[in-house]
C-alpha cells in the first residue's frame, strides 16, 4: 500500500511538473555530500537565461543592514563575515559564512510570500534573505530555531529588467552536514530541516519533489535515470548521485566527485529546447568544502575553477574591508587557484528593495 500511494504521489507530481515546465522561467540544482570524518561539501548549479550580473564579494563582520522594505524594516548587524555571490549585484544569490554555513537561493515559481503591509512584522527584501541567514546564524539548526519564529515577512518585487515577480526558495547547509529547505507555499512559510534534504531544484514543491524520488528510488539509479533538464529529473540524478559516489577520505578526491555530479546535473551552455523555451543554460557552479572551508567557483565560459580560503580572510569589524572580486560580463574573466590576493577593496553593493 504504501509503494503504491507513493508511486500516486510521484504520478501527481510528475503531472504537475509537466504542466509547470512552460511556466518555470530559471532552473538551478544543489546538493550536499555527507562524507566521512566530517567532510560536507555543498554544490549548486546557478542556472539563467541571461547574464545575472555576477561578482564575489568578502563581507566582514559589523556590517549594519536594513530589510530595505520601507520604514518597517529588520535592521541588524552581521555577526559573522561571509564571502558571497551576487546576483544583479543588488542581493545576494550563494554565499558561505566563517562558521560554515552555507546559504543558496534557487528559484521556486509556486512561491508565495505573506502579504506585507508595512505595519506587522518587520520587512525583509528577498534579495537580502540569504545574507540575513549568513550574518546571524553559525549552523542550520540555529537558523532554523529563530526563522520558524518569523520575524520577519519577506518582501519581493520584479526581477531587475523584467516584469515578473521574484519567487525563490533558500537552502541551508552546515559543517555538521546539516540542511534545511525554507519554503512560501500559499503565503506559508514550510521548513523541512534534516540531513536528508541533500538535494534541492525548482518546482515543483519540495515535498512532491520528495514523492517523485520515491518513484525514481524504487526503480533504483544503476537501472535508469531521467535524463531530461527539468527540475524533477535534475533532483532525481542529483540525489541518486551524491549518494552513489564513494564516501572519500580524501578530500580532494571528494571534491573532485562533487564537482561530477553537479556538473551531471547541469544545463549545456546556450541550449535551445523549443518545446520548453524556459530551461536556462548554467551559467556558474560553486562548491564549498565546509571543512576546509574552500569556496569554489567555475564559470561555464572560463576553463578554470578557482577558489576562496576563508581562513585566509581578516573579517574583523576593526580591521576587515569589503572586497570585490571581478568576475567580468557573464562571468567571462579567467581567474585561477586561490585568489584571496586578486579582490580590491569596494563600496559595498546595495540590496534591491522597496
Amino acid at each position: 500500500m504504501r509503494k503504491t500511494t507513493q508511486f500516486a504521489r510521484a504520478l501527481c507530481a510528475l503531472a504537475a511538473a509537466g504542466l509547470l515546465a512552460a511556466t518555470t522561467a530559471e532552473a538551478c540544482t544543489r546538493a550536499v555530500y555527507l562524507g566521512p570524518d566530517g567532510n560536507i561539501i555543498t554544490a549548486r548549479s546557478m542556472d539563467w537565461k541571461s547574464d545575472i550580473v555576477s561578482n564575489l564579494w568578502i563581507l566582514p563582520r559589523g556590517m549594519a543592514r536594513t530589510g530595505e522594505a520601507g520604514p518597517n524594516s529588520i535592521k541588524w548587524t552581521s555577526k559573522y563575515g561571509s564571502v558571497v555571490v551576487s546576483g544583479y549585484d543588488v542581493s545576494t544569490t550563494d554565499g558561505v559564512n566563517e562558521k560554515g554555513l552555507n546559504a543558496n537561493m534557487l528559484w521556486l515559481v509556486e512561491s508565495e510570500y505573506p502579504h506585507f503591509d508595512g505595519k506587522g512584522k518587520p520587512g525583509l527584501t528577498i534579495a537580502a534573505w540569504a545574507q540575513y541567514a549568513l550574518d546571524n546564524f553559525a549552523t542550520v539548526a540555529e537558523a532554523v530555531a529563530a526563522l520558524e519564529k518569523e520575524p520577519f515577512t519577506i518582501v519581493t518585487d520584479n526581477v531587475p529588467g523584467e516584469e515578473r515577480l521574484t519567487t525563490l526558495h533558500l537552502s541551508l547547509s552546515d559543517s555538521t552536514g546539516d540542511s534545511a529547505i525554507f519554503e512560501y507555499i500559499k503565503g506559508k512559510l514550510v521548513i523541512h530541516h534534516g540531513r536528508q534534504y541533500q538535494v534541492m531544484t525548482n518546482s515543483p514543491t519540495f515535498d512532491e519533489q520528495l514523492a517523485l524520488n520515491a518513484y525514481w528510488k524504487q526503480i533504483g539509479g544503476t537501472t535508469m535515470l531521467p535524463g531530461t533538464n527539468r527540475a524533477a529529473d535534475r533532483f532525481a540524478r542529483a540525489s541518486f548521485y551524491i549518494n552513489a559516489i564513494p564516501k572519500e577520505p580524501d578530500p580532494n578526491k571528494a571534491l573532485a566527485a562533487v564537482f561530477s555530479v553537479i556538473r551531471n546535473a547541469s544545463v549545456p551552455y546556450g541550449i535551445n529546447t523549443p518545446l520548453e523555451p524556459n530551461i536556462s543554460s548554467t551559467r556558474w557552479r560553486t562548491v564549498f568544502d565546509h571543512k576546509r572551508q574552500l569556496y569554489f567557483f567555475e564559470s561555464a565560459l572560463t576553463p578554470n575553477t578557482f577558489w576562496v580560503d576563508l581562513k585566509k580572510i581578516d573579517f574583523s569589524k576593526e580591521t576587515g574591508k569589503v572586497k570585490m572580486l571581478d568576475l567580468g560580463p557573464n562571468q567571462d574573466h579567467t581567474f585561477s587557484g586561490q585568489v584571496n590576493g586578486d579582490f580590491v577593496d569596494h563600496a559595498p553593493f546595495r540590496f534591491l528593495g522597496l
